[in-house]
């Protein structure tokens, strides 16, 4: 079998190697045969909230709050796109890597935070987030609304009750869920 290669060869490093003849044939097997590329585009809007929706986030933990996590996404090879919330929850707007698992990302942002919040004041000693989290994904069209709307929680959230706001989401994205295990 012979591969037309048209100018151009797909090298292991992702790079790009220019041929000097056009349209060469290259023999199967031959160490300048194409690779198959893989693109990936994954953009996830999550939300967790306190366990018991307790108001345990403040204002003078929150920026660092976000930037913790924001550490733990780039430690999954992931990107913080926004972050937001109210003081009994939190939105985030992530770009996932295709490599790892949202579960583990969101297990260790949880975890890894929780412990840190704790340091923060004595007050907070107790600080836990709820077991569950859920996840949206969104398309790359949609993120400038997905970060307006994570911007825009505290004033939402005058006029509407966190649980409210994720029956909305549920129906959106037409999920079934039961009531009795959403809201720990």
């Amino acid at each position: 079998m012979v591969v037309s290669l048209k100018g151009t060869d797909s090298i292991a490093s992702g790079g790009s190697r220019r041929r000097d003849h056009k349209n060469d044939p290259v023999p199967e097997g031959d160490k300048f045969s194409p690779m198959a590329q893989t693109l990936f585009s994954c953009y996830m809007h999550i939300v967790f909230s306190t366990k018991n929706r307790a108001k345990l986030i403040r204002p003078d933990v929150e920026e660092e709050l976000f930037s913790y996590i924001g550490g733990v996404v780039r430690n999954y090879k992931g990107v913080l796109l926004a972050a937001g919330g109210t003081s009994n929850h939190i939105h985030l707007l992530v770009s996932t890597n295709k490599n790892k698992l949202l579960p583990n990302l969101i297990g260790d942002a949880k975890r890894e935070t929780s412990s840190w919040i704790k340091t923060k004041s004595p007050m907070l000693s107790k600080f836990a987030w709820q077991d569950g989290y859920s996840a949206f994904s969104l398309g790359y069209t949609q993120i400038p609304a997905v970060k307006k709307y994570i911007a825009g929680q505290k004033e939402h959230h005058k006029q509407k009750l966190f649980e409210d706001e994720m029956r909305g989401f549920y129906k959106k994205y037409d999920l079934d869920f039961d009531e009795q295990y959403v809201w720990d």
